[in-house]
């Protein structure tokens, strides 16, 4: 087991330069354009957060009917909307590492959630009102997607400045909407096999064991980033791929130009 975890472990390193962060081409990219280049933006990251996306298909995943499935994503969208415009347009932000450690646990949570790990495990009853903790999560998820967006050359406070982040969000619900036809696919399909019980099983299992990875990932990025000089090298000569996304500060770009 631990040899597989290793040998995973490099394979989420170097995808989270893609799933992660603002490219220095997407922040220069912003300045030539215009609302519309915000909105392919979201969208684009949205489909490439895994961490997002792997969330979502645990929430899904033993929904039956389109009305439920509306129920709880139009949940999470309302708490991911909420902390990514507001945290956006305020400036209130945190270190990222830490944000997207959080998401990697709530990718655990559901995970365990749907394998009913807390009526195994804790002998409760019945599992945490799942409406709710999908709402708070999406709170978290949105304040992760906020921590992102702030890479960029926002402008001034005010008008422009807020219509940049509403179309970004226009953009994730997009590419929301987008992946989750695909999970629904994928989903209706498994649910054809008379194994669909066990499957389910198995694949929740891997969903908690994506979610761990991803929590490694995320503090082995905090620990760098904050503690660099304990590892044995300084900041400046640390050449990870999670570190692409912080140089150079968003300063250094021209808003009038926007």
């Amino acid at each position: 087991m631990f040899k597989f975890i290793a040998y995973l472990l490099p394979l989420f390193y170097s995808a989270s330069s893609f799933a992660h962060g603002i490219s220095e081409e997407a922040k220069k990219a912003m300045i030539e354009g215009g609302y519309l280049q915000y909105v392919w933006l979201g969208a684009e990251h949205m489909i490439t957060g895994y961490d997002h996306l792997l969330f979502l298909f645990g929430v899904i995943f033993f929904l039956a009917t389109f009305r439920d499935i509306v129920k709880f994503i139009s949940v999470f969208t309302l708490g991911h909307s909420i902390t990514l415009i507001f945290a956006t347009f305020m400036g209130i932000t945190a270190n990222y590492w830490l944000i997207d450690a959080v998401i990697a646990i709530s990718v655990c949570y559901k995970g365990f959630d749907n394998n009913k790990g807390f009526q195994e495990y804790f002998g409760m009853k019945k599992s945490p009102n799942l409406l709710i903790m999908v709402f708070l999560f999406g709170l978290i998820h949105g304040f992760g997607l906020s921590t992102r967006l702030q890479q960029l050359p926002l402008g001034e406070k005010g008008f422009e400045m807020l219509m940049r982040i509403v179309s970004f969000n226009v953009g994730v619900e997009f590419g929301q909407i987008a992946a989750l036809l695909v999970m629904l696919f994928i989903i209706k399909e498994l649910r054809k096999y008379h194994l669909f019980s066990r499957l389910s099983r198995v694949l929740n299992d891997g969903l908690m064991l994506a979610g761990f990875m991803l929590l490694l990932m995320q503090l082995h990025g905090y620990l760098h980033t904050s503690n660099s000089d304990e590892f044995g090298f300084s900041e400046d000569n640390h050449i990870h791929h999670h570190m692409k996304i912080d140089q150079p500060p968003i300063e250094e770009y021209k808003h009038d130009s926007l």
